[in-house]
């Protein structure tokens, strides 16, 4: 929804300057996405761009020029941000999402997934803020899992991401939680997701390479994820009610190395060389049961 005004513009033709008054249409609903220039909150920036919202993204390292840069820990520059833009929504993508940096980094990245929470939330009063968190929260060793489950992460990633959830409800009892899977989409570098970084390996060609084939997964696409953040924004701004834990992810079941012979498949590469491996591991992660009707 959009709102009706006017402005004056300049009309030039040849010989004759005439001024107009046209109609405009300004987006009323402000989101301000976080995390904007990564993976998903591309598409979520986006879907909500898309969808006549007036949308915010901000970033930090890859930031300008299509974003604004805002370091998510200095808590002045979040303050001055959410206070000049007064959103309605807030998405929080931005995140250290890659569990061997959290082990190698682990004060940076709990900074990052636990101190910028803690600020957003303590900001985002009368703001609809959705926390996107993720499966990593359990240890997968009794799936599927729903929304009551108990968390059980396994790794300083799963339980920064955990803190994460229990600091955003704590200031903002209004918030969603919305935990997803791992993630595919529009990629700017393979490695930005779990799921194409595995082109690499589909592309060795005829040396032997093995993968995965125990873990199961259910890979989601950004786009979708996107739209439910939007459909839960808007039903939010109609219903104050909506607020908690929410899971979701797409149907299908995969492995990595399914995933891998997806890949070749789809640019009709070879993929006899990938060689699936089966073994249990202790420590595996499943997959959050998928709610389609978050779809």
């Amino acid at each position: 929804m959009s709102i009706r005004d006017t402005e004056l513009k300049i009309h030039f033709k040849p010989g004759h300057v005439e001024l107009v008054q046209d109609e405009v249409y300004t987006p009323y609903r402000r989101v301000l996405v976080t995390g904007a220039t990564g993976l998903l909150g591309r598409a979520v920036y986006k879907e909500f761009k898309n969808n006549n919202w007036d949308a915010l993204g901000c970033g930090y390292n890859r930031a300008r020029p299509c974003f604004l840069k805002c370091n998510l820990l200095d808590e002045d520059a979040v303050r001055g941000v959410i206070q000049g833009f007064q959103p309605h929504v807030i998405v929080h993508c931005a995140a250290e999402r890659r569990p061997d940096v959290v082990e190698h980094h682990t004060e940076a990245a709990m900074n990052l997934n636990v101190h910028a929470c803690s600020t957003l939330a303590k900001e985002a009063g009368g703001m609809f803020l959705i926390y996107i968190s993720t499966d990593y929260v359990f240890d997968g060793r009794n799936p599927p899992y729903g929304e009551n489950d108990a968390p059980n992460p396994l790794n300083l990633y799963g339980k920064s991401k955990l803190e994460g959830e229990r600091e955003i409800l704590r200031h903002c009892p209004g918030a969603a939680v919305l935990r997803v899977p791992i993630l595919f989409g529009e990629v700017e570098k393979v490695e930005e997701s779990a799921v194409t970084v595995l082109w690499d390996r589909v592309q060795e060609g005829p040396e032997s390479c093995t993968i995965d084939h125990c873990q199961q997964r259910f890979p989601t696409y950004t786009n979708d994820v996107a739209r439910v953040c939007r459909n839960m924004a808007e039903r939010a701004l109609q219903d104050p009610s909506l607020h908690g834990i929410f899971h979701y992810s797409a149907k299908e079941q995969m492995t990595k190395y399914e995933i891998a012979c997806a890949i070749a498949d789809a640019f009709n590469l070879p993929s006899s060389h990938l060689i699936p491996v089966s073994k249990q591991k202790a420590e595996k992660m499943t997959s959050i049961y998928p709610l389609p009707f978050l779809r």
